[in-house]
């Protein structure tokens, strides 16, 4: 009883300093992730003198809130960076993509999971091929064609874009997670005297949050920080959003670099809190699809 007491010792002690190693090398690699943003945030408060010093100064020595100033103040002049036009376009074209991403992307995921029709396969595999064209080759061609539709320079044309972008994957991701759905409780809610609207409104939609979260978060996140095709479609700050807008902080000779990085630290509020309301419906989701 001793040696196997001794034993089962020394294999917690092992598994513990294994858990150990595996928990310092995910600290590590998130520090290694996490310093290009704790470089971005500290740019934004030191004072212009320690941006472009050699060696550089990890640590401000004082610490300086005038480029959020400069951005959130109301004293603004022809020369200031519109900020609160490119938050507004910013938030409009992300919140507005991603719901409709999300309706269209769950219809479609639904219909391929659910219903077999001629080219079915065709259409879902070349949604997915459509996904994989790089926005900067599509540039000059949606250019030319928003040109001629009057949509050059419109928030709605940025929303129909980063929509028709979001739309392949969330179908591919909704098409996953119904299939796992069994069809007999589709059947069962029928035979109960539901629609086929109302098996998938209060059967079979409930137990996809999970996959509407993940879509949702892709979709909301590729939309705001996509810059190629925005710098290609937008023109002035009606219609601008916050990576096309980080450009007007450089000037032909200097770059202000505070400037820069303090709306880059703002541009993450908004994503982050998104993240974490959604993940917060996500965890829900899970929990109702395992008790149901």
């Amino acid at each position: 009883m001793n040696e196997e007491t001794k034993i089962r010792r020394i294999s917690r002690r092992r598994k513990k300093v294994r858990q150990e190693c595996y928990n310092v090398m995910v600290y590590l690699l998130v520090l290694i992730f996490f310093l290009p943003v704790l470089w971005i945030v500290m740019t934004s408060l030191r004072p212009e003198v320690e941006v472009n010093t050699r060696p550089p100064v990890w640590i401000p020595h004082q610490i300086s809130f005038e480029p959020f100033v400069s951005l959130l103040g109301a004293g603004h002049t022809e020369k200031s960076v519109p900020f609160y036009d490119y938050f507004r376009n910013s938030l409009w074209v992300a919140i507005s993509s991603t719901g409709l991403a999300l309706v269209v992307g769950t219809l479609a995921g639904y219909s391929f999971s659910r219903f077999r029709f001629r080219g079915s396969i065709q259409v879902f595999i070349g949604m997915m091929l459509a996904r994989s064209i790089p926005g900067i080759s599509i540039s000059l061609p949606l250019f030319i064609l928003f040109a001629r539709s009057g949509l050059l320079d419109k928030v709605s044309g940025l929303m129909l874009i980063y929509a028709a972008m979001n739309i392949p994957f969330t179908t591919w991701l909704m098409q996953g997670f119904f299939k796992d759905i069994p069809d007999t409780l589709d059947e069962a809610a029928q035979i109960d005297g539901c629609s086929r609207w109302q098996a998938f409104v209060k059967i079979d939609l409930p137990l996809t949050l999970p996959g509407l979260a993940a879509s949702g978060i892709f979709a909301f996140l590729t939309s705001w920080n996509e810059c190629q095709i925005a710098s290609v479609i937008t023109r002035t700050p009606a219609s601008k959003t916050f990576p096309v807008g980080l450009f007007d902080f450089t000037q032909e000779f200097t770059i202000d670099w505070r400037g820069m990085c303090a709306m880059s630290v703002i541009m993450l509020i908004p994503a982050v809190v998104f993240v974490l309301m959604t993940q917060k419906q996500l965890i829900r989701g899970l929990t109702f699809g395992a008790i149901k």
